[in-house]
């Protein structure tokens, strides 16, 4: 694979895998990643940038270092995002909303708008939005969250037909429960809200799918590299769950 990748949270989580299939496959790997230590870590033949989704002129200053320093760009996967509160609608900060909704979907916006152009440009590429399942079902306990991921849906779906005609692809994958250390920061809190253990809300979302599992980084990661590669040419505007199939997205225990 001959691309030029950028990959937002590139430096730890499904971001990380994602950075390290692409890089496999024989890609030019960009990673942006708010977390400086994280960036630090990443192998030194990836270009980086430290780089907060949710701040416009940030994104639009990564871009253009982008452009001059590749020329174009072939995939973005505008994979940033973050869990926000759980907690009941009564109880959850319209800082904590707007928060939510400005790193998990303006994040999106803001680098398909500075990539769009560099694509239309070539008249090729490909972008992955990486919202959840909670795009897909709602999420009690989790309004601002689920919100933000039906929204990025919303958005992928629109920019395929918008970008269709420049001959650009546009995807969303939808994870379920990832193994790591954002989920594990969720099933505490939820167990903390619901008076449960840890090992039973693990087990309630686990049972929600039928595979009876929690799917892992790298699945995201080879998910992210098929619908980037020509094997998907004509693979656009799609929602792709790679969850293990839910069947109740709010198992009660």
């Amino acid at each position: 694979m001959s691309s030029r990748v950028f990959i937002t949270a590139g430096a730890s989580g499904v971001g990380r895998a994602m950075a390290e299939a692409f890089d496999a496959a024989g890609a030019q790997v960009w990673v942006a990643d708010v977390d400086a230590d994280a960036l630090a870590d990443c192998p030194k033949h990836w270009k980086q940038s430290q780089l907060d989704v949710s701040d416009e002129a940030a994104v639009a200053a990564a871009f253009t270092d982008l452009e001059t320093e590749w020329g174009g760009l072939d995939v973005l996967c505008a994979n940033a995002g973050i869990a926000g509160p759980t907690a009941a609608i009564e109880n959850v900060s319209l800082t904590d909303w707007r928060s939510c909704l400005s790193i998990n979907l303006e994040g999106a916006f803001l680098c398909s708008k500075y990539a769009a152009p560099l694509m239309k440009r070539q008249r090729s590429g490909a972008i992955l939005i990486t919202s959840s399942t909670a795009g897909q079902y709602g999420y009690p306990n989790r309004a601002p969250y689920a919100a933000a991921k039906w929204g990025m849906v919303g958005l992928g779906k629109t920019l395929a037909m918008e970008l269709g005609p420049h001959g650009v692809r546009c995807n969303v994958i939808c994870p379920g429960s990832v193994e790591g250390p954002r989920m594990e920061g969720v099933l505490q809190r939820e167990a903390a809200a619901k008076g449960m253990t840890r090992d039973q809300v693990y087990l309630g979302y686990a049972s929600g799918t039928s595979m009876g599992r929690f799917v892992e980084a790298q699945d995201i990661a080879n998910m992210a590299v098929f619908l980037a590669s020509d094997a998907a040419r004509l693979v656009s505007g799609q929602v792709i769950a790679v969850d293990g199939h839910t069947v109740n997205p709010d198992p009660k225990l």
